[in-house]
């Protein structure tokens, strides 16, 4: 079964129904107090239905019987009626019921009355993201790129992101266009709030190794929290040494203006371009080059259409 990108579905989505009646009074959620003083820590899986990994990196994480050993730890499948629809046949197609989640985190819009599955999901779920401390969002991409942590670029984003060790890639700014992310969504995203929230894109939606980088993320996340057994953690953990990371500044976000763009070439993601000039899209016969010296291409969209979010450019931190 191919997907998108010309790659073959690897990954199988696993049953999540025996995860159904949480104990946190919302259906797909669970939340394990260890009685001590601690975070009060949230790792997410499927905001998008056809993205697997996540689904695979919780599942593995409760029949492990995954417990922290400070703090309260709760994971949760959030959109599950769109993950419940998922099929490799059709792998794109279940990425939202009715419109995407990761576009829904204002409070004008939570407030609002909700008249589709994601809105009556997202009210249902706010309570635990304002209760969170901090939160994990697993995610996966359309392209091979490598994965990537996103943050908005916040000081204290990025000193946790350090903590956290992993993936070996941190972008810093800002999300999408329309709407906004979960974690975009309030005290994460103030400055002075002891609140934070990090995004893993863990790579290609159906690459078997995107379920490897979503399990290790959550592990390296709770690690970097001291709340996990360290013979847990060397238990189940993959890359027990991740390779120094990189961190990027995002500095340009591109739109599509017109109904004929392109990629000068099937891009992935994190390439980098030595010179500012060189062209690598063309939106309505004008071509997009890049504006600086040792420019970094994030996350191209080649799935995007006029009005829609193409490719970030960012510039490598100096360490």
């Amino acid at each position: 079964m191919i997907g998108d990108d010309g790659l073959r579905v690897e990954l199988e989505a696993p049953d999540i129904s025996p995860w159904r009646d949480g104990n946190a009074g919302v259906d797909f959620v669970h939340r394990f107090d260890s009685g001590r003083p601690g975070p009060d820590a949230v790792v997410n899986a499927v905001m998008h239905g056809n993205e697997l990994c996540g689904a695979i990196a919780l599942d593995r994480l409760l029949r492990a019987g995954v417990r922290p050993t400070r703090g309260c730890l709760t994971l949760c499948f959030v959109n599950h009626e769109a993950y419940g629809r998922f099929d490799p046949a059709d792998p794109t197609r279940s990425r939202f019921v009715d419109e995407d989640m990761n576009r829904l985190w204002t409070v004008d819009r939570l407030d609002a009355p909700a008249a589709t599955v994601e809105a009556m999901r997202a009210k249902a779920l706010r309570p635990i993201f304002d209760r969170a401390d901090r939160l994990l969002d697993i995610h996966s991409m359309g392209t091979r790129s490598q994965p990537i942590l996103l943050v908005h670029g916040l000081p204290k984003e990025r000193r946790f992101a350090r903590a956290m060790e992993y993936p070996p890639t941190v972008a810093c700014g800002s999300g999408h266009v329309q709407g906004r992310r979960l974690i975009d969504y309030g005290p994460f995203n103030d400055p002075a709030a002891d609140k934070i929230a990090v995004l893993v894109e863990c790579g290609h939606h159906w690459s078997r190794e995107t379920a490897v980088v979503a399990l290790d993320s959550a592990l390296h996340f709770l690690r970097s929290l001291d709340m996990l057994d360290p013979g847990f953690f060397r238990e189940h953990v993959h890359d027990h040494s991740p390779a120094p990371q990189s961190m990027l500044d995002v500095t340009h976000g591109y739109t599509i203006r017109t109904d004929d763009f392109y990629f000068t070439a099937r891009f992935d993601g994190l390439e980098r371009f030595a010179k500012a000039g060189e062209v690598f899209a063309v939106d309505g016969g004008e071509e997009i080059g890049t504006p600086y010296d040792d420019c970094v291409l994030v996350m191209p969209n080649h799935r995007a259409v006029k009005g829609q979010r193409a490719f970030r450019l960012a510039r490598p931190v100096a360490e």
